[in-house]
């Protein structure tokens, strides 16, 4: 699967954990959506009213550390990011992102070469550039690409049992 993602970026540092994402006490919130208006609320006041459909965030080491709270990338990617460039990822992090329709891409030193604002393009399981500056990338298996192109696992399992039906 070929997919090419250009966004604004924005930048967060090394060990970012799933309270920071959206804080415990908003999980009682009844819908994602509203969940979503808190997301980095304490580190990033200004996010869930400033960020765009598009927009790519850039994290050190240890991105979605924390609790396997399913809520902290869907509550990412309610505001339309699909992208998520960091140094490393905590592994159920990693697996809920990509369920909530999000790519995750582990990339070292692009944090480096990059600022809050400046445009970066990936091309999944080729190469980051930033700032005229390519980064290699591992490859992403293509079933978790398909579960991203079908909007998240959820829709992915609605179009595997569709396409089952008679």
């Amino acid at each position: 699967m070929e997919l090419t993602l250009t966004g604004k970026i924005w930048k967060f540092p090394d060990d970012v954990d799933t309270d920071t994402i959206i804080p415990g006490k908003r999980g009682t919130l009844p819908t994602i959506e509203e969940m979503g208006a808190y997301c980095f609320e304490h580190l990033r006041p200004e996010f869930a009213s400033s960020v765009k459909p598009g927009d790519i965030l850039v994290g050190g080491k240890n991105f979605g550390c924390g609790s396997s709270r399913e809520q902290a990338p869907a509550c990412i990617a309610v505001h339309g990011v699909k992208c998520i460039i960091a140094k490393s990822f905590a592994r159920i992090f990693f697996r809920n992102a990509f369920n909530s329709g999000i790519v995750l891409i582990e990339c070292d030193g692009i944090q480096e070469n990059c600022e809050e604002g400046d445009i970066v393009t990936v091309e999944v399981n080729k190469a980051v550039t930033v700032n005229g500056k390519s980064y290699p990338i591992s490859q992403i298996p293509d079933n978790l690409l398909e579960i991203v192109k079908d909007g998240g696992l959820l829709e992915h399992c609605k179009k595997i049992n569709k396409s089952k039906e008679v």
